[in-house]
C-alpha cells in the first residue's frame, strides 16, 4: 500500500512538490505565530528550512540539486526553477499600482532608488573585500544584499554559479530576518507611525517578506503600504540588476 502510494507520489512529481511546499509553508507560519508571536515572518522560516532540507537532500543523494534528487520531491526541480519563479516575480511586480505609489511623493521615489542602490554597492564592496574580483560574483552577491529575489534572478540572467546564486539568497534571508526583528525597536525612533513613512520605509528596505513582518509587529495597518514600496523595489532591482548595476560592476573592475 505505502510503495503504491510513493508511486503515485513520484508519478504526479510537480503536484506532490506544491503539497509539500504547501504543508511546509503551514508549518512555518504555525511557528511564526506561535513560537516567534509573528516577529520573523513564515515565509522567511520557510526560507530557512528549504535551505537547510536542499542540504540534507543533496548530502543524502549526493547530488546537486538537493532535494530535486529525492525521486519523491523530483518536482521541485521544475516548480523551483528559472521559469516559475521568474513568472511569479513579474507577475508580483504587475501588481503594483503605480498611482498609489505616487502618493508617498519624491520622497517614496527617493527612497526607492537610494535603498536599491546603497545595499548593492554595500554587498559588492564586501564580496570584493572578501577576494571575489569577477564582475559576475561581485553583481550576484550585490544583488542578494538587496533582496533573496533580486539575488538569483541577477545570478542566473549574468551566468553566476548555482554556489554563488545559494550564497546570494542566504545574504537576502539574513537582511530579511533583521528587518522583521529589528523593526519593531527602532519604530519609534524613527517615527514609524503612518501611511507615508511605511511608503518610504518599504522602498528602504526593499525585502517585502521583512517589511511585512517587521511592520505587522509594529503596526498591522502599515503593512499594505510598505509592503506595496517593496513589492516595486523587487521588480525595480530585477531590472536593473543584471543590466544597469551589473554594467557599472563590470565597468568599475574591467572585467
Amino acid at each position: 500500500m505505502i510503495e503504491r502510494l510513493m508511486d503515485v507520489f513520484a508519478s504526479n512529481a510537480l503536484i506532490t512538490a506544491f503539497a509539500a511546499v504547501g504543508l511546509l509553508m503551514l508549518l512555518c507560519n504555525l511557528i511564526s505565530r506561535h513560537l516567534t508571536a509573528g516577529r520573523i515572518h513564515g515565509s522567511a522560516i520557510a526560507i530557512a528550512a528549504g535551505l537547510l532540507l536542499s542540504y540534507i537532500g543533496g548530502a543524502y543523494t549526493g547530488g546537486k540539486h538537493g532535494m530535486a534528487d529525492v525521486a519523491l520531491f523530483s518536482g521541485l526541480g521544475l516548480m523551483g526553477g528559472s521559469m516559475l519563479r521568474d513568472f511569479a516575480i513579474v507577475a508580483t511586480a504587475f501588481g503594483v499600482d503605480v498611482d498609489e505609489l505616487r502618493k508617498a511623493g519624491i520622497n517614496g521615489v527617493v527612497a526607492l532608488l537610494v535603498g536599491l542602490a546603497l545595499p548593492f554597492t554595500l554587498g559588492g564592496l564586501i564580496a570584493y573585500m572578501f577576494g571575489y574580483t569577477d564582475p559576475v560574483a561581485v553583481a550576484t552577491i550585490g544583488a542578494g544584499a538587496a533582496t533573496y529575489i533580486v539575488g538569483p534572478v541577477t545570478g542566473s540572467a549574468i551566468g553566476a554559479s548555482s554556489e554563488l546564486i545559494a550564497l546570494a539568497i542566504a545574504i537576502g534571508l539574513v537582511k530579511s530576518i533583521s528587518v522583521m526583528i529589528i523593526t519593531p525597536a527602532v519604530a519609534k525612533s524613527i517615527s514609524l507611525n503612518n501611511p507615508s513613512a511605511a511608503l518610504v520605509f518599504g522602498g528602504m528596505m526593499g525585502t517585502t517578506s521583512g517589511v511585512a513582518g517587521g511592520l505587522a509587529a509594529t503596526d498591522p495597518r502599515l503593512v499594505p503600504y510598505g509592503a506595496m514600496t517593496a513589492t516595486f523595489y523587487t521588480g525595480f532591482g530585477c531590472l536593473l540588476g543584471p543590466s544597469l548595476y551589473y554594467l557599472i560592476v563590470r565597468m568599475v573592475l574591467g572585467g
